[in-house]
């Protein structure tokens, strides 16, 4: 897929594949076009060629609003509404349709998953970087997403925050089974993932494995220097 906005070109050719419950690190410097597969992966945006697809079919345009809502975003400021409470902020994207879940029970649910059960009525305002955080997690993942997609979800926190964080990320996809897609600067947070994707200039130039042990696989299965 390419994108271009007018005569910039984001996305050159990129040719990405993504296994379902895959944990996938995207690393490359700003501008490297990043934030620009996400966008594109979660139907916020659309290819100037080629296509997206999900589970073997083309994202058209008219299957764009039930993707979207089969996608979680979670970004590097939390953007959470400050009027609202914690469990409010949660509740925020099932609240204005019809669906087939208890949505206090879900909401509930997942502030205990993320460790803030207990401040379901708080203000973000009343909360530390990691716990908004923490909410924006449980806020994206209300709707039970496929996909789960994370914008340098540790760039606004310290190390030993970013660290739970990632933790947590990871354990939430296993828990619910979500396709993860990590844009991140941090080295960390990439080797945690399965697999690392190196973008530069708006071209993958790496497509890596992890190992359960942390070392990276280059494309031939040899370990990277």
């Amino acid at each position: 897929m390419t994108r271009r906005y007018a005569e910039l070109v984001a996305l050159d050719a990129v040719d990405l594949r993504i296994e379902s419950g895959a944990a996938v690190a995207l690393t490359g410097p700003s501008g490297s076009g990043k934030s620009t597969v996400l966008h594109l992966l979660g139907g916020m945006d659309r290819p100037t060629e080629g296509t997206v697809d999900v589970d073997g079919e083309e994202l058209t345009a008219r299957r764009l609003d039930a993707h979207r809502r089969s996608v979680g975003f979670v970004f590097q400021r939390f953007h959470l509404l400050p009027a609202l409470t914690v469990l409010d902020n949660v509740l925020a994207p099932v609240l204005p349709r019809r669906v087939d879940f208890d949505r206090q029970e879900r909401a509930t649910e997942l502030l205990e998953a993320v460790g803030l059960a207990e401040r379901a009525n708080a203000l973000p305002s009343e909360l530390s970087g990691g716990q908004q955080q923490r909410v924006a997690i449980a806020r994206a993942l209300i709707n039970r997403p496929g996909l789960l997609l994370a914008d340098e979800p540790t760039g606004n926190l310290d190390s030993t925050t970013g660290r739970e964080i990632v933790e947590l990320l990871l354990s939430l996809r296993e828990r619910y089974g979500t396709t993860m897609l990590v844009a991140t600067h941090d080295v960390e947070v990439a080797a945690n993932c399965d697999r690392i994707v190196r973008l530069l200039d708006g071209r993958i130039v790496a497509d890596d494995q992890v190992t359960p042990d942390g070392d990276v696989l280059g494309r031939l299965g040899g370990l990277r220097p």
